[in-house]
């Protein structure tokens, strides 16, 4: 039973990112007229929210796939896998803007997740 509530939850986190992901064009339209630096920061940021849903419902189900065995291991890797679809976000999006966090936060978000996929395999 709590595999079953595991995956509904993971399902529905999922379905409810890809509703977040599929009106970012719109949602960025209705704040026009904006800069083309402030529409990439708010492309990454709606995206940000979707890609996170998706990480946690991987994160879940991999938990649950695992049950005990490499559990941890498992979460590490799907978390490196989501910081990683976060960097390749942030520098098309944010990491365009002269804003300077932007450009940093690509190589923090990839450094972690070597650290944590390293972690995976030790």
């Amino acid at each position: 039973m709590d595999a079953f509530l595991a995956y509904l939850a993971a399902g529905l986190v999922a379905a409810w990112g890809v509703a977040h992901a599929i009106p970012t064009r719109q949602v960025v339209a209705g704040f026009e007229p904006i800069t083309a630096d402030n529409r990439r920061v708010l492309q990454q940021e709606w995206l940000a929210e979707a890609f996170t849903m998706w990480g946690i419902a991987a994160t879940t189900i991999a938990v649950t796939l695992a049950d005990g065995a490499d559990a941890a291991a498992w979460a590490y890797r799907t978390l490196a896998a989501l910081l990683v679809a976060l960097a390749v976000l942030t520098a098309a999006t944010g990491g365009r803007t002269p804003v300077i966090w932007f450009k940093i936060c690509p190589v923090l978000l990839t450094t972690s997740a070597a650290l944590l996929f390293a972690a995976s395999v030790v």
